[in-house]
């Protein structure tokens, strides 16, 4: 049963708290759509998109109206088109860019997500190919995210893609410089890349997914910083309490919104993703919750500590309030989108070395950090290898979405607007990784890969 004091409590989250449906996402296959010719190839693209997510974006403003519950963000997942594309032995893949920008903007979403390879244990042409396309197809496309996965816990890291991956984000930098480089916030590497995530830019349906599929990804570190207020100077058991019953709240709202869409879609319900993800808006920041605990500023001793906590305990709740919550599910810590670490960057309180240690207790890794225009594909390259490293050796999902700002030096701020925030320009080290990156060949899998 539920009582009117649970009603006024989630109206006081929406209202003034920044609880919110981050994205509903539809993940499509596109593997019917193989053609040997890149027209037709195409034109069944876009046709089988446009068909299957008509009525995303209606039923989500429908639901959103009825249930007077906030949905940000309505977004496709499509398979990797590295899979898609190698029927057609065209050697540019921007075209298929171009039509995946073109039915995103044809039903409405936001973005979609999927132009995308997998190459953790070698490339295949078609691969490299759509590595080759990337900066030009973000640059050239407005709603497109790519992803590629240079590596896993049981492959290793795939080092040539490593290298590969530095050049290609200088070149998407460069080729959006009067942007700030705004190709590269719609580009991630991964290590241990998920097959059901809601949010971009990663975002890919799987080829271990069905046809089609609803995933919901849902967001409230507004609300467990209020409710982390009501705790002030208690221990860290009734922190984690706190944070665990919150997060079994939010996921409550997010199975409800999942299931009411797959109902209206006739589209089977995934998987709901729980992750406190930051907006730059005051009141709804990731970094905020860590001060709260107890720290003068995020960054300082004890940061990595209150994040663990953090994550730890947003999983707890979720997986008791839903069947099917998957993933990225925990803590999301992207500079620019998060009104805290903003503040604690221009501070000087956060480095990216301190953010790096941090990504080996949360969700995914190195977020929406901009780095000097003059950083060298070869240091980008190695900041990609070491946090790959993380979550090879610790079974999770890491990744980096990293901006060299053309033009810009440490200190200047990058405006991208909305909800990618500003990125205030991060120091990166200066001595070389050259040599490093240059060897190539794979990193192998960890001893405890071996698990069968």
């Amino acid at each position: 049963m539920i009582h009117s004091r649970e009603i006024l409590q989630t109206i006081e989250m929406i209202d003034q708290q920044h609880l919110d449906i981050r994205t509903i996402t539809m993940g499509i296959s596109l593997l019917d759509c193989i053609d040997p010719d890149m027209n037709r190839c195409c034109e069944k693209i876009y046709d089988k998109i446009v068909s299957s997510a008509k009525d995303l974006v209606k039923v989500g403003e429908e639901i959103e109206a009825e249930f007077g519950i906030p949905i940000v963000n309505k977004r496709i997942s499509v398979t990797p088109i590295s899979l898609v594309a190698p029927s057609t032995e065209t050697e540019d893949y921007t075209p298929f860019a171009q039509v995946l920008d073109r039915a995103a903007k044809d039903v409405g979403v936001n973005f979609i997500g999927g132009f995308s390879a997998l190459v953790h244990s070698g490339f295949t042409d078609s691969d490299r190919r759509l590595i080759a396309s990337i900066p030009r197809a973000l640059a050239e496309t407005e709603r497109v995210c790519a992803s590629v996965n240079v590596g896993t816990t049981k492959a290793g890291i795939n080092m040539d893609a490593v290298a590969m991956m530095g050049n290609c984000i200088k070149q998407a930098a460069e080729l959006t410089a009067d942007s700030g480089g705004a190709a590269c916030s719609k580009l991630v590497v991964f290590c241990n890349a998920v097959e059901d995530n809601p949010f971009m830019a990663g975002a890919f349906h799987g080829i271990g997914q069905p046809e089609r599929v609803i995933h919901v990804g849902v967001s409230g570190p507004g609300v467990v910083h209020v409710a982390l207020k009501a705790v002030r100077g208690e221990p860290f058991d009734v922190v984690a309490e706190t944070i665990k019953k919150t997060a079994f709240r939010i996921t409550r709202m997010g199975q409800l919104v999942a299931q009411e869409a797959s109902r209206r879609l006739g589209v089977p319900f995934g998987v709901v993703d729980l992750s406190l993800a930051p907006t730059p808006a005051v009141g709804d920041s990731v970094a905020r919750i860590l001060e709260e605990m107890g720290l003068e500023v995020c960054g300082t001793h004890g940061t990595t500590a209150a994040l663990a906590l953090l994550n730890d305990a947003v999983k707890k709740g979720g997986v008791m309030a839903s069947s099917h919550v998957g993933g990225l599910s925990g803590a999301f810590i992207p500079v620019s989108e998060d009104e805290g670490m903003i503040a604690a960057a221009l501070a000087g309180a956060i480095t990216i070395d301190k953010l790096e240690a941090m990504t080996c207790v949360c969700s995914v890794g190195l977020d929406m950090i901009a780095v000097p225009g003059d950083t060298s594909g070869e240091t980008i390259s190695a900041i990609i290898a070491d946090e790959a490293a993380i979550g090879m050796v610790n079974h999770k999902t890491t990744a980096v979405r990293i901006i060299p700002a053309p033009g810009r030096v440490v200190g200047d701020l990058v405006e991208f607007g909305g909800l990618l925030g500003s990125a205030p320009v991060m120091p990166a080290h200066r001595a070389s990784s050259v040599d490093f990156i240059h060897r190539g060949g794979r990193i192998p899998a960890p001893m405890q890969s071996l698990k069968n």
